[in-house]
């Protein structure tokens, strides 16, 4: 696994939390939840590759 998949993600959640709290603050709550639903899934779509090659590694090892 990459040490740089690991600060992508900080970035986005940090970049994420201060967008939610300016939203929720001048009262766009709807567009602060869709902010932080759009945080999830690019971090989502970015870490979904090392997911399925971890149930392919975990595959092959009750194979043998």
């Amino acid at each position: 696994m990459e040490v740089s998949i690991i600060f992508k993600i900080a970035a986005v959640g940090i970049l994420v939390s201060v967008l939610t709290q300016v939203l929720k603050h001048s009262g766009r709550e709807e567009q602060a939840f869709l902010t932080s639903l759009a945080g999830l899934l690019i971090v989502l779509f970015w870490i979904l590759p090392y997911i399925y090659e971890l149930f392919e590694d975990i595959q092959k090892l009750f194979l043998l």
